[in-house]
């Protein structure tokens, strides 16, 4: 089933631009249970993952569009990850409020680039989702630069994870995550060499936060969403920078279903920003990241 854009830009109030498929269509979960229950941990979140329907609804009934997606780190994890197909079709079942995303293991080469291919092509994913921590590569690394190339050539926006993660987080080694290739600065060579590849780096990137905002201050095509915390627990030059030089580049996002869109919003709303920052920041960029038209 081949996914058409149905948001009403205008019909809703905001824009999730990172909420997570864990669970699929057939109660496969996207990542061992060591690390789930580890994520669950960290986060304080539900341990019950809810399902891409239960997704819409709650989002229909806070009159937010969200962006969805899985992380396909099938051969880092030894762990087969959740079909991006079966993501496309359930956000074409409700294409009033979710937006899907798709996502390759890099780690396949050739095999990656063509599945890339045909999720658009087929399924009509609007972006891809990277996470190097989990999926295991760096991301700065050459090797990858020909699925960079064919992201490129689509036109579509990459959400590339940076910072500390919850995933794996209190467990023996880490579950052999390595954070380091999450440093947004693997990213900056990628923004050079590839400037009409769109890139989101995902969350206030502690323990590198400087190092974010100094690539998405320097490269035009390099946007950062703030999900995965609180707005309360954001680093103040973090705060400083959206409410300033990247006012136009910071985007909503949650990461449901760890962080709850309302608990996000509600701390939002307690944040020192100008007035006219925060519908940018709420829905405006998004909108033009995305390419979902005018609001």
């Amino acid at each position: 089933m081949t996914y058409r854009l149905g948001v009403d830009v205008d019909a809703v109030r905001a824009i999730d631009t990172h909420v997570h498929i864990e669970v699929g269509d057939d109660g496969h979960c996207a990542l061992p249970q060591p690390i789930l229950d580890a994520a669950t941990a960290y986060f304080k979140a539900a341990p019950q993952r809810p399902s891409i329907d239960e997704i819409a609804d709650l989002y229909r009934s806070l009159e937010i569009a969200a962006v969805v997606f899985t992380v396909d780190a099938g051969t880092n994890l030894g762990h087969p990850g959740n079909s991006s197909e079966d993501v496309a079709a359930g956000a074409a079942r409700h294409s009033d409020v979710l937006i899907p995303f798709g996502s390759v293991d890099p780690l396949t080469g050739a095999q990656a680039i063509e599945r890339a291919k045909r999720l658009v092509e087929d399924h009509g994913v609007r972006g891809f989702k990277f996470h190097p921590s989990v999926q295991g590569f760096d991301p700065s690394d050459r090797q990858h630069y020909p699925l960079y190339e064919a992201l490129s050539g689509h036109g579509l926006p990459a959400v590339f994870h940076t910072g500390q993660t919850g995933i794996g987080a209190g467990t023996r080694g880490g579950f052999g995550i390595k954070l380091g290739y999450s440093n947004p600065m693997l990213l900056d060579a990628v923004a050079a060499d590839f400037p009409d590849l769109t890139m989101i780096m995902a969350h206030p990137s502690v323990p590198w936060q400087d190092e974010a905002i100094a690539v998405a201050t320097h490269k035009a095509n390099v946007y950062i969403d703030l999900s995965g915390w609180s707005p309360k627990y954001f680093p103040p030059q973090l705060v400083r920078q959206a409410n300033s030089l990247l006012q136009d580049k910071v985007l909503f996002g949650s990461d449901y279903p760890l962080i709850t869109p309302q608990r996000w919003l509600a701390d939002f709303a307690d944040l020192d920003l100008k007035d006219q920052v925060r519908p940018k920041i709420l829905k405006n960029n998004a909108v033009r990241v995305l390419g979902l038209g005018a609001s």
